[in-house]
């Protein structure tokens, strides 16, 4: 079993920073012992969130808006199965008193 490891923030934005310096993303992710997949997506999230990327330990900084965002899909997505499941349960009674 394989312990994963867990980096620092300074680490992923040095390791970040090193990549863009030296073009060479898959020798850099080497040179670290990194994955280089691991090591694009360090580079797509620090592109996409700038300074709030890597907040650390899985906890992500959100705006109240983001928050209620992430509420109301997460119930948009109940609500859409919920939907799913009444279709088939009216599909499998209306065939049920048709016979």
């Amino acid at each position: 079993m394989t312990h994963r490891r867990i980096h620092s923030v300074e680490f992923k934005r040095d390791a970040v920073q090193l990549a863009r310096t030296s073009g060479n993303l898959s020798h850099t992710a080497r040179e670290l012992g990194l994955n280089a997949s691991l090591l694009r997506k360090w580079l797509t999230t620090e592109q996409g969130q700038g300074e709030a990327a890597f907040p650390g330990q899985g906890k992500q900084h959100l705006t109240l808006e983001q928050q209620e965002i992430r509420r109301l899909r997460k119930e948009n997505e109940i609500l859409r199965q919920e939907r799913e499941i009444l279709k088939k349960a009216a599909a499998f009674f209306a065939k049920e008193t048709t016979r």
